[in-house]
């Protein structure tokens, strides 16, 4: 009787280890290089904070005034942005590397539109996260216009962006990753990748009415 009940133990341990390290395994997989395929993208990664250099403090405006806590600071930020598109008017060289910056990028998770503008530079959306895009843009060409490149600019527009539409850009975010694409602001929100995330999110956040 003893022989058997240790018999027992013994075939118990023996599948308590195999199951161990069938786990151990799976684990190893699921936190080593397979993981990088398949982990999802925090906000803390995707969601830009603090004061915009150079612009930020002449504009009064902070990345972290977008957020769904306070929407009445966020709406006052995007309307303060929004109001440069609507005072601003670029001209020559100008207006030619605006409508170069600008129609990359656009705002289609309010409106169908290809981008914030047509091809002559003329507003395409008139959601306010758009003003507030092409107000930011027009802003830095007229008075900082050495100090940021093109894709700079467009980066800029991007972060804002993703602030308007957190939720999906984070999902979005977790796509890019999975196909081994370099997570910048350009690929996430211009639209180089604009509709690689269709199929792939549920739900989508957003800050500010359109």
């Amino acid at each position: 009787m003893m022989d058997k009940k240790n018999n027992e133990f013994k075939i118990q341990v023996i599948i308590i280890a195999i199951l161990f390290l069938l786990l151990a395994f799976n684990m190893g997989k699921l936190y080593g290089k397979d993981f990088e395929l398949v982990q999802g993208v925090s906000a803390s990664d995707v969601i830009p904070s603090g004061t915009p250099e150079i612009y930020g403090k002449e504009l009064g405006v902070n990345y972290d005034d977008i957020s769904l806590i306070d929407p009445r600071k966020a709406d006052a930020t995007i309307s303060r942005l929004g109001n440069l598109d609507v005072s601003l008017t670029l001209t020559g060289n100008e207006l030619q590397r605006y409508i170069s910056i600008a129609s990359q990028i656009s705002c289609e998770y309010c409106c169908g539109a290809e981008s914030i503008i047509f091809s002559n530079g003329q507003a395409a959306c008139g959601c306010a996260h758009s003003y507030a895009m092409r107000g930011l843009a027009k802003y830095i060409i007229q008075n900082h216009p050495t100090e940021f490149t093109d894709d700079e600019i467009l980066s800029e527009l991007g972060k804002w962006k993703v602030l308007f539409f957190p939720e999906i850009h984070e999902q979005k975010a977790s796509v890019l990753k999975s196909q081994g694409i370099e997570f910048n602001y350009i690929n996430l929100a211009s639209n180089k990748y604009r509709g690689i995330e269709r199929g792939q999110t549920t739900g989508s956040s957003m800050v500010g009415a359109c």
